[in-house]
């Protein structure tokens, strides 16, 4: 049995002893191996800079253990019921907190939200996507505390997109530092953002690490965590080795592959539980090859996801055709479409495509030969990307790999994902708590203006699409829901590989660390080491 044992602190208050002698007293270090190439959330999708912007940036709601919406900078979360929405749901009022300041100290105030919506729909920012920020027609500010939207039409997905903290969306801005400039894209405040949360940043040496520390004017206090230290280590590998030496106090979402070793160490403990990612293959519907849908559906069919998810993801992960997780109130399950290699050669036959000599198929003088584009440095990815191979050459289809660095495959304006410059990929996408599906799979949010990045239109699919959006009632989007990701699989723009199990590793002396299954990191007062 551990004795417990307390220690004197310079305050003379006392402490109980830690597990790990490597523990750095009210400093979290947290690992990960994907960089980006910009702090601000407008500009950026890395997952990891959802870690960092959860714990610095400006919402108007955050997201508690239940995945529910709580309010930040707002305070209450409108409604119809409580008169927040219009009775039409074409208009949307937010009251905002008296007393909040920005990390450098200056008055939070309802100019910086006029302003901040400004940002996101003027045309010359490389905003990641503006679904919904276009149905505002009008702005009102009756007074330095309360912001009304006028929309064009009800817009049911209003809690993460304007400015909540779940997903791909962007913070509020300070007015004070970027009104001046004709767009954000190249400010120095995307290096050193300015925000209001818990901490504020301290550093960012690009390529190495990001330094955060407690945020003097936070509004709700001071965190218990003096200092947070993001470390960018590229090889998971050496992620692994320092988790073990108490180098790195939390690895979130630790990749399958490392699961079982990692939970193992002496030194951590984790959790593990349904998350609201999803991990997909993708098909360029834009490319003439993949605008075949007997290819599309014949490349399903010869995916055999139990042996994927068993062999490459090491059994972590839920097989399932909706890329809702099952913890979402508006999850329906949809038909699972199986293995089966002899009906997936059986479709492109009657297609046309025909085998060569070498076993590669072709028709009026293309070959099935996909790019296959990834990022770099992942070996269980790049597991999956050969079982893949093995997989689909069976039916006669040749992949040829390509790798890129992290930041510039997924960089929003020139990169290689939204650029359109692949014919397959695969990665994870997060559907957001109000499971809109707007974002990957509407004709208006094909690149530039948005995360469609199979470029896949159709106007059934647009049809329920938009309907969505426009629906407040839970009932009626749980019923959509399942329309859109029935047609969805139906015409397999992607598919699913499996609903990701979110598996986080800390050191043991990491205490009230309590993530939720879509912002791990909005909840961090309370948190310490």
């Amino acid at each position: 049995m551990t004795a417990v044992v307390l220690l004197a602190t310079q305050a003379g208050a006392a402490e109980p002893a830690r597990h790990n002698s490597t523990t750095v007293p009210h400093t979290l270090r947290i690992g990960d191996t994907l960089d980006f190439d910009s702090l601000n959330p407008h500009l950026a999708t890395a997952l990891t800079l959802g870690y960092l912007s959860q714990l610095t940036m400006a919402y108007l709601v955050r997201y508690g253990h239940d995945n529910k919406p709580i309010p930040e900078l707002a305070t209450s979360v409108p409604t119809q019921a409580n008169g927040g929405i219009s009775r039409d749901g074409k208009t949307i009022t937010w009251h905002l907190r008296r007393g909040v300041k920005w990390s450098d100290g200056v008055p939070f105030d309802a100019d910086d939200v006029v302003f901040s919506t400004s940002v996101v729909n003027n045309p010359a920012n490389n905003e990641v996507g503006r679904d919904g920020w276009d149905q505002i027609v009008k702005v009102d500010e009756p007074d330095k505390y309360t912001v009304v939207y006028h929309l064009n039409r009800p817009y049911a997905s209003y809690l993460p997109t304007f400015f909540g903290s779940a997903g791909a969306n962007p913070c509020i801005l300070p007015k004070h530092l970027l009104s001046n400039l004709p767009n954000i894209n190249t400010a120095p405040y995307n290096s050193k953002p300015v925000g209001i949360g818990p901490f504020r940043y301290a550093e960012w040496v690009r390529g190495d690490h990001v330094t955060l520390e407690r945020n003097p004017f936070y509004w709700r206090g001071q965190p218990k965590l003096e200092k947070v230290i993001f470390k960018i280590i590229p090889d998971r590998n050496t992620l692994q080795t320092q988790l073990q030496t108490g180098e790195v106090d939390l690895w979130a979402f630790v990749p399958s592959a490392y699961v079982e070793r990692v939970t193992a160490f002496p030194n951590v403990a984790h959790t593990r539980a349904p998350g609201f990612l999803y991990v997909h293959v993708d098909f360029n519907t834009s490319h003439a090859v993949l605008r075949d849908l007997a290819v599309r559906e014949a490349l399903r069919y010869a995916t055999d996801r139990k042996l994927l998810r068993d062999k490459q993801n090491h059994g972590v992960g839920i097989l399932q055709e909706s890329p809702l997780t099952p913890v979402s109130p508006l999850y329906s399950p949809i038909p699972e479409v199986p293995h089966d290699v002899a009906k997936a050669n059986a479709l492109l036959d009657r297609a046309g495509w025909k085998r060569g000599p070498d076993g590669i198929r072709a028709k009026n003088g293309t070959r099935l030969e996909l790019d296959y584009g990834s990022v770099a440095g992942s070996q269980d990815i790049d597991a999956r990307i050969e079982l893949l191979r093995s997989m689909w050459s069976q039916i006669g289809v040749a992949l040829n790999v390509k790798h890129y660095a992290s930041p510039q495959f997924f960089q929003v304006t020139g990169g290689i994902l939204y650029g359109g410059k692949w014919d397959v990929t695969s990665f994870s996408w997060q559907v957001t708590p109000d499971s809109d599906l707007n974002p990957q799979n509407a004709c208006g949010t094909i690149p530039p203006k948005g995360q469609n990045v199979t470029r896949l239109c159709d106007r059934q699919l647009d049809a329920s699409l938009t309907a969505l959006k426009e629906t407040y009632d839970e009932k009626q989007r749980k019923a959509l829901v399942a329309r859109i990701t029935r047609r969805v699989s139906e015409l397999v723009p992607y598919f699913v590989l499996w609903i990701f199990e979110d598996v986080h590793v800390f050191n043991r002396d990491l205490a009230g660390f309590h993530p939720n299954a879509t912002t791990p990191f909005d909840d961090f007062m309370n948190v310490d080491i």
